[in-house]
């Protein structure tokens, strides 16, 4: 169920439209991982977790990162996917999984970030790296730009593939970081995750996301396994208007990766629901401007404002606005004049600033002095 709040109303009115008492929610399961974390993808909830801050090896989940960067690259120009990327000897040496390319021969971009993706190809990897940053060295200092620029507090990778190094670390809430913004900001490229089965040089290779074909909701994203960071797996999963993220890290097989993955998903969203409250650049109240072009500021969300909640609760949910003092013009986009408060069954979940939808400049020197006289008697 979806319903757009507007300013001040109080949730509760709905209460006759739904469950009138919330279902129970159990305890999360527990889960035979080194780390784990359930979060949903909208609200950034957690819902689920153990070391979720811990720092851990994180095998291939190292190409979310990856291709992170390369799809960095596309969307800024610096590369494009018909790119012919010649094959050096040290990508095609690459030790680990591999999409078979062979030294001294080209490949086109889009056929590598394929053999990375699906067949989880090193090889894949190192060849990327060196196109887009002349070495792999190079290519993990760009990855690590974006490590900051995403807030990823705990990580630092050293190279393109999740090869073992003591200076190569992540943890479960920092890779859900990375796959967020994958999801958010590349919907183009994010079906890629959910492709079965990759053919390159005469050799098909199956992702070995097992979840893909025993969950039709699940559509990513990648898996990773060394000896000493275990088999790890990230899932993203959604089921009507609802996306789960998960990811374990340190599980003792194949098998047990997926099957904790699909116990914290499954944990989800039966217990939970997600909901869109406002949408972002709605006007939710209007605030008074002084000595502006106009009278009146419209105030809103810079983006949409989800909210997770136990199932058969949502009648529990009040939504409010405090609001700062009125304003002097100019006024520029994006300036905070309050806040959202979202409230469960009295206690604030959640607040989100209330910012300037547009911008107000000063208006005319009559509509000024007018302005002056009624703040007076103001």
């Amino acid at each position: 169920m979806r319903l757009i709040f507007k300013a001040f109303l109080i949730l509760s009115w709905l209460s006759a439209a739904l469950p009138a008492q919330a279902a129970s929610v159990p305890a999360a399961p527990k889960i035979a991982a080194t780390g784990h974390l359930l979060m949903d993808y909208h609200s950034g909830a957690i819902l689920a977790e153990n070391n979720a801050g811990k720092r851990l090896e994180p095998a291939s989940l190292t190409k979310i990162m990856t291709a992170y960067t390369v799809f960095r690259e596309l969307e800024e120009g610096n590369i494009s996917l018909n790119d012919q990327v010649l094959v050096s000897k040290k990508a095609w040496k690459t030790p680990g999984s591999r999409m078979f390319i062979e030294v001294g021969k080209q490949v086109s971009v889009d056929d590598l970030i394929h053999g990375m993706i699906i067949a989880s190809g090193n090889d894949a990897c190192v060849a990327l790296a060196e196109h887009i940053a002349g070495n792999e060295e190079a290519f993990a200092a760009l990855m690590n730009k974006h490590v900051l620029e995403l807030g990823m507090e705990n990580t630092h990778f050293t190279n393109a593939t999740g090869l073992p190094d003591p200076n190569h670390y992540t943890t479960p809430e920092d890779i859900l970081k990375v796959t967020r913004a994958i999801i958010r900001e590349f919907p183009q490229f994010y079906p890629l995750y959910s492709i079965k089965e990759f053919t390159y040089n005469g050799i098909t290779q199956k992702n070995r996301n097992r979840l893909l074909w025993r969950d039709p909701s699940v559509d990513g994203v990648k898996t990773g396994h060394t000896e000493a960071a275990g088999y790890c797996l990230v899932t993203s999963a959604k089921r009507e208007n609802m996306r789960l993220l998960s990811v374990v890290m340190g599980t003792a097989s194949d098998s047990a990766r997926a099957k904790e993955s699909q116990t914290l998903l499954n944990y989800g969203f039966r217990f939970y629901q997600t909901h869109r409250l406002f949408d972002g650049g709605e006007t939710l109240k209007q605030l008074r401007v002084w000595k502006g072009e106009v009278d009146n500021l419209n105030l809103g969300l810079e983006e949409d404002l989800y909210v997770t909640n136990p199932r058969g609760s949502y009648n529990k949910l009040t939504a409010r606005i405090h609001l700062k003092d009125s304003i002097m013009a100019p006024v520029p986009r994006g300036k905070v004049r309050g806040k959202v408060i979202i409230e469960h069954d009295g206690e604030i979940i959640k607040e989100v600033p209330l910012v300037a939808l547009r911008g107000v400049r000063e208006g005319g020197i009559i509509h000024n002095l007018v302005d002056s006289v009624l703040m007076i008697f103001q």
